[in-house]
């Protein structure tokens, strides 16, 4: 919670700059607004915006909660308070709204495209700067699971490290003595030839990038018969289109960068009564 109230007032001062010109000469008394939504799609961003009305001194009921289904049309909260603040906080209110739902409601195109498969959908750190924990939440709201929050969740080696690595299975045994117990290993692999070596250097989880369907299916066929305790992870310009496709191949998880980077806006708007 101390997250959001930090990002909440760095976003404030963001957009207020020196003090909006509004804020001094606005009407006295309070006034009500609503917040509509001229989309489809998932709402997300809720627990944002109610930390922004109580820091402002709104009064806000929002009629939808995060992961809620929306249409266009919906009014998706009631705001009561001064115009000064109201107006001053409007913008703020919308971005993060909308940047949210459009996040959630991407996941949840991909989410529903796993529906009676036994995968898991992963997103990525390709997040916007200062955002990750903001995206990466909506991406959750979205159905989504995180995959690594940095670079302290998980030892993983991708191939710009394994240039750098003479060899793989003494740097695993070396980096199992120096993270902790309980810190999994994933390696990423472009050949079968590096899965084999990944496996056997002591993987707990193998990222086949950018392998055809056929190619993770043998990776997959040769975990189960020699080492069915790692997982496997699919990834690499998979989209909504492909997602069921490797779905099918047996992997554990497939990720995705576009849950978050391709995601569009959804539309809404504040309209004072």
């Amino acid at each position: 919670m101390i997250h959001i109230k930090r990002f909440v007032k760095q976003a404030i001062t963001e957009d207020n700059g020196r003090g909006d010109l509004f804020y001094d000469i606005a009407p006295d008394g309070k006034f009500t607004a609503k917040i509509v939504s001229k989309s489809n799609g998932i709402l997300a961003g809720v627990k944002y915006a109610e930390t922004l009305a109580q820091t402002e001194k709104i009064k806000v009921d929002f009629l939808k909660k995060d992961g809620d289904k929306i249409q266009a049309g919906d009014i998706l909260a009631k705001l009561e308070g001064k115009a000064s603040k109201l107006l001053s906080s409007e913008r703020t209110f919308l971005n993060m709204l909308q940047h949210a739902s459009g996040i959630a409601t991407m996941a949840s195109k991909f989410v529903e495209k796993l529906y009676g498969f036994d995968v898991v959908l992963l997103d990525t750190r390709k997040t916007r700067p200062h955002l990750r924990d903001f995206e990466k939440y909506a991406s959750r709201v979205g159905g989504a699971i995180n995959h690594r929050l940095g670079l302290d969740d998980c030892l993983m080696l991708k191939d710009t490290h394994l240039r750098t690595i003479e060899n793989l299975a003494e740097f695993v045994k070396i980096a199992r003595k120096r993270i902790s117990w309980v810190t999994k290993i994933e390696i990423e692999c472009e050949t079968f030839s590096q899965v084999e070596t990944a496996m056997e250097a002591g993987a707990d989880i193998i990222m086949c990038d950018n392998m055809t369907f056929q190619q993770i299916k043998e990776v997959v066929k040769f975990r189960d018969e020699k080492y069915p305790h790692i997982l496997i992870e699919a990834s690499g310009n998979i989209n909504l289109d492909t997602i069921q496709e490797y779905a099918k191949t047996g992997v554990d998880a497939v990720s995705s960068g576009s849950i978050i980077h391709q995601a569009t806006w959804l539309d809404f708007s504040m309209r004072v009564d």
